[in-house]
């Protein structure tokens, strides 16, 4: 069994559209081979592991010796949004879409907004999140109404410029409309979005923050704290899951700093799961449609993947996985149903090891849970048996 177990999302790093695709409007969709057919990708570490000799991944060169055992994850849940695949990761299947507004949010939902703001609201439909304060900037700093929107996904996002709404005020109004967005309404996430600078140059800030709807019921994240085993988020992780099952978290700039303290938690002591979300693929460069600043992006994170690999100790065991796709070459912005790759590596897996295609994201956190002797009975099912050296 292992001691420690880093859990790493790569958001949004799909590698091929699922079955069902086309009822997404997602036919034909690849985000890792969009960013292979620039000519740019170099994942020589990703490579190593097996990433390009997974079932169907539909690009790259496989290697005749992978270093980890290697599978294709398809996702159960109805959805394609951040918050669905981290929870079916963690062990829970949504056989029912989150709500998604593409006409904008009811008007009785926006008026009690207003109420419980004591402020307007602006925009109220699906937009790009750059374009949203470019279009409506001015407006809010003049009126001080929020900018209200939203996307494909189920989500209530808030812009406001620092300046007019302090961040912490911004906090509040989004924990406010957590509350109000429950049940029928129950979204996703509610994000706050802040914003600096002035007309035209608006930039958003890194005080960005999630309230996601608490899961429904105990994901292995509770499951290990009941175990007494430690539980790390590192980026969003605290957000996606509400906090619930969460002993520490840290808090991130970007990709690169999410990877520099994974590596710091590798130098220290604890036992049990360091649950890793590196945002950047999803939030930068795969909703922008960016393929050169995606490849750079996964390359960066195969560079300090290097790094990581050497600090792994014996009783060690590191995961690699997505959420879902955002395939940044295809003309849409949103997220893409696809397949997402599953990388094991440690002393204890059995290199070479070809676990085909699962049925379930949920897999990849049973299988966290059992390596660190904890049966989680969640949704999943341990793919131990198949991946120790011992079997």
């Amino acid at each position: 069994m292992a001691k420690r177990v880093f859990l790493i999302v790569l958001d949004s790093v799909g590698i091929g559209e699922e079955p069902d695709a086309a009822a997404y409007g997602d036919e034909g969709s690849n985000t890792l081979r969009a960013c292979w057919q620039s000519g740019k990708l170099s994942v020589p570490n990703l490579q190593r592991l097996g990433l390009y000799n997974i079932e169907g991944v539909g690009c790259g060169e496989a290697v005749e010796r992978p270093l980890g055992a290697f599978a294709r994850m398809r996702e159960s849940s109805a959805g394609k949004d951040t918050t669905i695949g981290h929870w079916e990761i963690a062990g829970i299947i949504s056989p029912k879409p989150m709500p998604t507004y593409p006409d904008g949010f009811p008007s009785e939902i926006i008026r009690e907004y207003e109420r419980l703001t004591g402020r307007g609201v602006l925009c109220n439909r699906p937009y790009s999140g750059t374009q949203v304060i470019h279009d409506f900037g001015r407006e809010h700093e003049e009126t001080g109404a929020l900018i209200v929107y939203t996307s494909a996904d189920s989500v209530f996002q808030v812009a406001a410029h620092e300046r007019v709404v302090p961040v912490k005020q911004l906090y509040e109004y989004c924990e406010a409309a957590r509350k109000l967005l429950q049940g029928e309404h129950g979204v996703g996430r509610v994000i706050a979005r802040p914003f600096e600078g002035s007309w035209p140059d608006y930039r958003r800030t890194s005080n960005r923050h999630d309230f996601s709807l608490t899961p429904p019921r105990d994901t292995i994240l509770d499951k290990l704290r009941a175990a007494g085993l430690d539980t790390i988020g590192v980026g969003k992780i605290y957000d996606i899951f509400a906090g619930k099952g969460i002993s520490q978290t840290s808090r991130i700039q970007n990709n690169e700093d999410g990877m520099e303290q994974t590596i710091a938690w590798a130098k220290k002591e604890f036992h049990g799961l360091c649950f890793v979300n590196l945002v950047d693929f999803d939030m930068v460069y795969g909703h922008r449609n960016d393929v050169p600043g995606y490849t750079a992006a996964l390359n960066r994170f195969d560079e300090q993947l290097g790094e990581l690999l050497p600090l792994l100790r014996e009783d060690d065991v590191l995961m690699i996985t997505a959420d879902h796709g955002c395939d940044p070459s295809t003309p849409s912005t949103d997220h893409s149903r696809e397949y997402v790759p599953l990388l094991l590596y440690g002393k204890e897996i059995a290199a070479g090891r070809d676990l085909g295609t699962r049925p379930t994201f949920a897999d990849t956190g049973e299988t966290a849970a059992a390596l660190l002797g904890v049966d989680a009975g969640c949704d999943g099912e341990s793919l131990c048996p198949l991946v120790l050296a011992r079997s």
